[in-house]
């Protein structure tokens, strides 16, 4: 990845203000707000082998409840993703990026569209309307896999990513599906092999792209806005240096590769030590990062935790991530005994009344936990 940013790339309030001296010997450099992100040392992130999650002697599958229920997250290796696609998804994302901000608005249709700003996305792929005042440091692709492969591009470019897309599609649909098979049988959710699950389903799956660009304000900025956000509500909160506020995922399952820049954080209870605290997850080549979303809290009745995370951005790198996220069917019944029975299509709505009033996921879940005051 290139160190000289594309400004003209960027969404327009992300490009530096004309006056800030960013060029210098013909080059254009930005000031560097944190040292870069190093993938030494532990950062204490669960390490699960997707080759052994179904072998009972390994404790494979003793492992990954484990995770899910301490962390929600987990760091996935030998998962079968060929390196060399892992490695063309980054490239061909990084060059999607770097098209002039009026290329990618003109990307538009079923089988991919472009927005920036908000990670708030209907499923149409539309940026959704939000009451926050947060302008999120992040720009993005919306890809759904069941439209992939019926969308054509004239255009070679599109068509040679469109065509890269499918392919690692398949890949994150087979991972998924073994991950959420393992989790569903472990807490007995009524799953059996080799049966086609009940709630997962592949024609949800969805990919999202991101870009984090620079950001470009100056270290006494950043600090002052880093310190503020520790005491600040969300939905209020100023948008650098933060790519993504904190938030939980609404999908059943996650499933992220990042570049090596890093800024995930993920935050952890440790109840042994009585801590909490934000975890930078270090970017590893080759693995991925899977999360535990909503749906997967609910169903397993509170016994895997919705992961809470975060993206800061960096001042000296942008930073590439690609997310696959999967969820239920539209009127699938989620049923709980913690939570009254709803459809993922009534979870999607309060989401969405949320964000269009407060901008940010305020109840979520929690909406429609039993005797909630909150239910009608």
């Amino acid at each position: 990845m290139s160190n000289i940013p594309n400004y003209q790339s960027y969404p327009p309030p992300f490009r530096p203000p004309a006056n800030q001296n960013l060029v210098a010997g013909g080059a254009e450099t930005a000031p560097a707000l944190d040292p870069p992100t190093t993938v030494e040392g532990e950062d204490g992130v669960p390490v699960i082998d997707f080759e052994r999650l179904t072998e009972h002697d390994d404790g494979g599958e003793e492992k990954i409840t484990a995770a899910c229920r301490d962390w929600g997250l987990f760091r996935l290796v030998n998962h079968g993703i060929p390196e060399l696609l892992l490695s063309q998804m980054l490239d061909r994302t990084e060059r999607m990026f770097s098209m002039s901000f009026e290329e990618k608005q003109a990307v538009s249709g079923d089988g991919m569209s472009y927005f920036w700003g908000t990670p708030a996305v209907a499923p149409s792929g539309a940026a959704l309307p939000t009451n926050g005042s947060s302008l999120h440091w992040m720009e993005g692709f919306n890809v759904p896999l069941s439209r992939v492969s019926l969308h054509h591009y004239e255009d070679e470019t599109l068509e040679s990513f469109r065509l890269l897309l499918e392919e690692y599609g398949k890949h994150q649909r087979r991972v998924a599906k073994a991950i959420y098979q393992a989790l569903s049988i472990n807490q007995n959710l009524g799953e059996e092999k080799p049966t086609t699950t009940s709630y997962i389903s592949e024609d949800t799956g969805i990919l999202r792209l991101y870009r984090y660009p620079r950001c470009h304000l100056d270290r006494t900025t950043a600090a002052a806005v880093e310190e503020e956000e520790e005491t600040m509500n969300d939905r209020h909160r100023p948008p650098p240096p933060w790519g993504i506020g904190a938030h939980t995922d609404s999908s059943l399952l996650s499933i992220l590769h990042q570049d090596l820049v890093g800024g995930l954080q993920a935050y952890h209870s440790n109840n042994n030590k009585n801590q909490q605290c934000w975890v930078e997850v270090k970017p590893i080549p080759n693995t991925l990062i899977v999360i535990v979303g909503d749906m997967m809290q609910a169903i397993s009745n509170d016994k895997y935790v919705s992961a809470k995370h975060r993206v800061k951005v960096k001042g000296e790198r942008e930073r590439i991530s690609m997310g696959y996220f999967v969820f239920p069917e539209e009127e699938a019944v989620i049923e709980s005994s913690r939570y009254t029975p709803f459809t993922y299509a009534e979870f999607r709505a309060q989401v969405h009344r949320e964000l269009k009033t407060a901008g940010s996921k305020i109840l979520g879940l929690h909406a429609f936990k039993r005797e909630s005051p909150f239910l009608a």
